[in-house]
């Protein structure tokens, strides 16, 4: 293919105006993308891409590409002052044409690099950017809602091994095979979000998308930048809330991609004690450099306008915070007042989710946060880091430990059900049952319960049952709705021939039920994040292995009795307090045959008795049937 001969940027105009120019120098240009990158355009009343880049270190710049035989000589750029940024125009170069930046760095060296701000790229392991359509303007986000007092189930998806083609090699379904297949089931499994594993492109397969090159483009494992808008158009066509993934914290090391990208340390340190995570050997963003925050932050909008998406995880926000993380002594450099806290990923951080607060109403923010810092969900006005929501790691450690024992010895550990409802206030928990729990030996789900066949289905279903009855919004990963037996393998499908056994289709049937519950009784998620909807009705029966608890509605006028059996050993007439009388419908029997159990329970309901217990004016008398859990609530008999 023939290309001119760039032509000096006079000539044909600029795409970087003065605005433009200032806002990137001050770290300010929330909508950088729109400039930066390769976009189609007209200048001087000729169609074509300008081509911009960020390079303040390198000697020379040009572009090469499908347009121009990849000869350095032909596209080079101009440097637009002190900004640090090169530009040119290439009146022949159009959508789907291939290209890369040649570099000559601070030291000399020719480095050819993929566009950070490319919206497309080649498929994998191709490197190359590619030239990307505009894309169409996304819907209005109004499908659904992520508030605090809204239901909230996230059904978490590795889009490349929900579902494979394997009459066709193997192959992942594509974003419209998605769109026709994911998005339908996970609706009528009455999840009401689904979150998606980071789709950024990235070079290794294995790193799940969590090392990503280019943070503009969904990967072209798939499909198109355009295909991929429409997955998430049809997401909220069928009223689902699509969550990104989103990788903030480390970017790998690959060359061509974002490291040394100019010769020095641009978007990381230099220094390897700051720059180099210990635990992944890759790149940490310098996030005290105003221009590197400003293209994360312009990224994080870029998903949230240009797509619709409407929220994003950020992953592993414990490293970003601490300067210390996975270091040992002598490994770290403290920060000016000698202590081990990020102090410039903690403003990032506060700066991030005031502007898509602010620019994005009805988004939300979720950290994937492990320690005990403070008030990671709470507004910057008031200290915190102003995130919208918060992963409970310690909830989801405590219970799988519980559940991972053998039931004769749960007595001894009854305070790892109770101990988070010490703190399940603090902060808007999200609870996770998320893909790092079925993967790197530690089994499935299914296969960390203990006993029997029987036994290891009936502890499952008890588990998914409390976990919906506990206060927290939910977070389930794909494969867990139906207890597949085996691992996670990203490199196959979910097992879904397990549904032909009546276990898994009980524990599938089980989840919709658990959903649509949690969904509908205002009881089961108005005070997810509040203590007023939460009351222990018996949480010191350890000798039993039974705790029972109430949830509210935010005006009282309906209650939810959460009632679950830990042990094998059926209970009869267990008395259990409640707060008003009359017939209590078991809305929830983990036991039922409809979900594979033995089918022991209390026929459907029960009334009261005027028995005082629990400090509550009447009771009921209960069967509890073996490892599970009954949700009950007042109605018609």
């Amino acid at each position: 293919m023939s290309c001119r001969i760039a032509t000096p940027v006079g000539e044909w105009g600029t795409s970087l105006g003065p605005i433009d120019l200032y806002l990137h120098a001050e770290g300010a240009h929330l909508r950088s993308y729109h400039k930066i990158g390769a976009h189609q355009a007209v200048q001087a009343g000729v169609l074509g891409t300008s081509f911009v880049i960020w390079a303040p270190n390198a000697r020379a710049v040009s572009v090469v590409g499908d347009f121009n035989d990849w000869d350095i000589s032909r596209a080079p750029m101009s440097p637009r002052g002190e900004t640090g940024l090169w530009e040119t125009f290439l009146a022949e170069a159009m959508p789907g044409a291939r290209y890369k930046f040649a570099i000559t760095t601070s030291n000399g060296d020719l480095a050819f690099k993929a566009d950070p701000y490319a919206m497309a790229t080649e498929v994998p392991p191709r490197t190359a950017s590619v030239i990307s359509s505009p894309l169409p303007s996304p819907k209005l986000r109004h499908h659904t809602k992520s508030g605090r007092h809204d239901p909230i189930s996230i059904y978490e998806v590795h889009l490349g091994s929900w579902r494979r083609m394997k009459s066709e090699n193997n192959r992942s379904l594509s974003y419209l095979e998605l769109a026709e297949q994911l998005v339908p089931y996970v609706k009528e499994m009455g999840f009401t979000h689904l979150e998606i594993m980071p789709i950024a492109e990235y070079p290794f397969e294995g790193s799940w998308g969590y090392q990503p090159i280019s943070l503009f483009a969904p990967t072209a494992r798939y499909g198109t930048p355009a295909q991929f808008h429409e997955f998430v158009q049809r997401c909220h066509d069928a009223g689902l809330g699509v969550i990104l993934d989103w990788p903030a914290g480390h970017f790998p090391g690959d060359a061509h991609g974002l490291s040394r990208l100019d010769g020095t340390g641009l978007y990381e340190h230099e220094d390897p004690k700051l720059g180099l995570h210990p635990d992944w050997g890759s790149c940490v963003y310098n996030f005290g450099r105003h221009e590197v925050r400003n293209f994360l932050i312009a990224n994080a909008l870029f998903w949230l306008k240009e797509y619709g998406i409407d929220g994003l995880r950020v992953d592993a926000v414990a490293s970003m915070l601490y300067r210390d993380y996975s270091r040992q002594e002598g490994q770290w450099v403290p920060n000016a007042f000698g202590g081990r806290e990020n102090l410039e990923a903690i403003a990032f951080i506060r700066r991030l989710n005031e502007v898509v607060y602010d620019q994005c109403p009805g988004a939300v923010t979720i950290a994937e946060e492990s320690t005990a810092w403070p008030l990671v969900s709470h507004p910057t006005f008031s200290g915190g880091l102003g995130f919208g929501y918060k992963w409970n790691m310690g909830w989801m450690h405590d219970v799988l430990s519980y559940m991972g024992k053998d039931p004769i010895h749960r007595r001894h550990h009854h305070d790892k059900l109770t101990f988070g409802l010490l703190y399940a206030f603090r902060e808007n928990f999200i609870l996770p049952i998320s893909h790092d729990e079925v993967v790197y030996g530690k089994g499935s789900l299914l296969g960390r319960m203990p006993g029997d066949e029987w036994q290891q289905f009936a502890n499952l279903r008890a588990f998914l049952a409390f976990m919906f009855a506990h206060p927290g919004k939910k977070l389930l990963f794909m494969g867990c709705e139906f207890g597949q037996r085996s691992e996670w393998n990203h490199d196959g499908e979910l097992d879904w021939g397990a549904l032909a056994n009546p276990g898994h289709a009980g524990i599938q049937a089980l989840t919709r039920d658990l959903n649509l519950l949690y969904r509908n009784s205002p009881a089961l998620h108005e005070h997810d994040c509040e203590p007023a909807g939460f009351s222990w009705i018996s949480c010191a029966d350890t000798d039993n292995s039974v705790i029972a608890f109430l949830r509210s509605a935010a005006d009282c006028s309906e209650v939810a009795v959460a009632v679950c059996n830990f042990t094998p050993v059926p209970r009869e007439n267990y008395r259990v307090g409640v707060p008003r009388a009359g017939f209590y419908r078991e809305k929830i029997n983990t036991d039922s045959h409809f979900y594979g159990g033995s089918d022991m329970g209390n026929g459907g309901g029960v009334w009261t008795d005027a028995i005082p217990a629990h400090g509550f004016p009447c009771s009921l008398s209960l069967t509890l049937p073996p490892l599970a859990v009954l949700i009950l609530t007042p109605g018609k008999a």
